[in-house]
């Protein structure tokens, strides 16, 4: 009887084995559960229970980044992609809402307020209660410390060196460089004899050209358009290219990642070491010139912003505010990705809008024609000059509106450093103290600010007009300055910015100038059309409503940008 037993016993033992593991595993995942409710009641807490959204991640974690897109995870690009149907501000009647996660990333506030803004980015600046996100400056500080990542204190140093580098000088080298280019793309690419041109992409040729504007006047590298700076066996172009799409693996990789035998991730190594050793020969060079007597035929004066700035981190008097050889790669790294990308987005996106804008497209060629025509033929004939920045105000304004509805600085990021409070726009215009703990998030939100109607009216229109008369770059006579946040806010406004309002209006000028621009509309299939002899229409041409839902699209890369914008270009009459 006992030997009957044994396997009832065995069988027992195993079951209460099986039991345990499993009440174990249930108490475990129960702590687990507990403890995500008081640490999501916290979070709720942190931003005194504002409304917004509840979601399993934040939508600027690793997670929410990288898992497919769905109403539980919006994605990066979610303040686009819902600005129309799910718009979280329409939706909560409140121009700054929360965004709390249950299981990754911190308690955020998100705004399309100004004031707001001004709140945690100017004031913050002044004062050590907002700072910089350090996890989220972690794509700007891979090539080494810079402006953009850097705070406060540390920031004015590299303000004081790299202010000076951006000067009149500066932006007559830009202007220049932008018109041989624009003649050197037109021999090279085949444009000078013919009437008509289709581009498949429009950012091909506004990447490349806004790439060799740096190399010439950010390295002081004299190449062509034939002729690419490169390092090696391999151009400076193609690293942008391969860093551009890489960059999300680059600043989230663990170290080992980079030792993969995968060709993909062998490439993507080859062009970052490629583009660090380019960067580390330009800083021995500069400094190798600045000790033998500058370069420029040994007149020390070069007018290349490296050059500039290498030349005011060793200058007498700066031995405490010298940057070293990362501190320059660092910020050199920022202007040519962070500037580069954004030119090569916004002339393609305001392109676009021009080529389905017939009216203003026709406006703004009518000023280059009349600027053109006012020099008379001895001083050049159709030529533009730097003195017509100033004059070529619509053309600054169809780029300032293409900026406006394509920031390429998504979200400007800050994070509370301490307790502290917000001031809020209540119901029926009263104001209301929003109390904040520390390490809460805040999240400017480009998108919303610059399709908030209380900024501006009608959003959803490309309309430059609302920027004729005003001129921008810093000047105290803009009166929407702060509310033209496309390039930043406040004292820390983008360093660059007359760099790139400089090299646009010079080439938007000069096509406009030269050319007519269209959509390339696709051929699409036609399913339910027949023709006159009852045969069935295969495909049509789409319509330009149809190209502009189709093309005129973010997509995200270093920056946000636009869909590949296909375009016709149609030679004007000589002038």
């Amino acid at each position: 009887m006992e030997y009957h037993l044994l396997p009832f016993i065995g069988m027992t033992s195993t079951l209460w084995a099986e039991y345990n593991w499993m009440t174990t595993i249930l108490t475990v995942f129960a702590a687990f559960i507990t403890w995500r409710l008081f640490k999501f009641l916290d979070s709720l807490k942190a931003v005194s229970f504002l409304p917004g959204l509840r979601l399993p991640f934040h939508p600027l974690s690793f997670a929410g980044a990288v898992l497919p897109e769905s109403i539980w995870n919006p994605g990066l690009l979610f303040t686009w992609n819902w600005r129309h149907t799910r718009n979280m501000y329409r939706q909560y009647g409140k121009d700054t809402v929360s965004v709390v996660p249950f299981f990754l990333g911190a308690p955020t506030l998100y705004t399309q307020s100004l004031d707001v803004a001004r709140q945690v980015v100017s004031a913050g600046h002044r004062s050590a209660v907002f700072g910089k996100i350090d996890s989220m400056s972690a794509a700007f500080l891979f090539w080494g410390p810079n402006i953009i990542a850097a705070d406060r204190e540390v920031w004015r140093k590299h303000r004081r060196i790299m202010g000076p580098a951006f000067n009149n000088e500066t932006y007559s080298l830009v202007w220049s460089t932008s018109q041989q280019l624009y003649a050197d793309m037109l021999a090279a690419e085949g444009w000078n004899s013919r009437n008509t041109i289709d581009v498949a992409s429009m950012q091909t040729l506004t990447f490349k050209f806004s790439l060799l504007i740096f190399a010439s006047c950010g390295f002081g590298l004299p190449f062509t358009w034939i002729d690419p700076p490169s390092h090696g066996d391999i151009s400076v172009q193609e690293c942008v290219q391969t860093i551009a799409r890489t960059n999300v693996f680059a600043v989230t990789a663990p170290w080992w990642a980079w030792k993969l035998p995968v060709p993909w991730v062998r490439r993507t190594r080859r062009a970052y070491d490629s583009m660090r050793a380019f960067m580390h020969t330009q800083v021995s060079e500069r400094r190798k010139a600045m000790h033998e007597g500058g370069r420029d035929n040994g007149s020390g004066k070069a007018k290349d912003i490296f050059s500039l700035l290498v030349q005011a981190s060793e200058g007498k008097g700066n031995e405490k505010m010298a940057l070293n050889d990362d501190e320059l790669i660092g910020n050199i790294f920022t202007l040519m990705f962070a500037g580069h990308e954004t030119t090569t987005q916004t002339l393609a996106a305001t392109l676009g809008f021009l080529a389905l804008h017939d009216d203003v497209q026709e406006e703004v060629a009518a000023q280059v024609k009349d600027v053109a025509k006012s020099h008379g033929k001895e001083a050049g004939g159709s030529s533009q000059l730097l003195k017509d920045y100033s004059r070529l105000d619509k053309v600054l304004a169809a780029y300032y509106e293409g900026v406006r509805m394509f920031p390429s600085g998504l979200f400007l990021l800050r994070e509370a450093k301490q307790d502290t409070v917000l001031t809020l726009d209540g119901d029926a215009g009263k104001r209301i103290v929003l109390p904040l703990k520390r390490g809460t998030q805040i999240v400017v939100d480009m998108v919303g600010v610059q399709y908030n109607p209380k900024y501006f009216t009608k959003p959803d229109l490309y309309l430059p007009s609302r920027w004729y008369g005003k001129k921008g770059d810093g000047d105290k006579d803009l009166t929407e300055a702060e509310a033209f946040t496309a390039f930043s806010v406040g004292p820390r406004a983008c360093i660059g910015s007359k760099f790139a309002t400089t090299e646009a209006v010079c080439f938007l000028s000069l096509l406009l100038r030269d050319w007519r621009v269209e959509p390339l509309l696709a051929t699409v299939p036609v399913t339910a059309t027949a023709d006159r002899d009852g045969e069935g229409l295969k495909e049509r041409k789409e319509t330009r409503e149809e190209w502009r839902d189709r093309v005129m699209q973010a997509t995200l890369t270093l920056a946000m940008g636009v869909r590949d914008v296909p375009l016709r270009f149609t030679r004007r009459e000589i002038l």
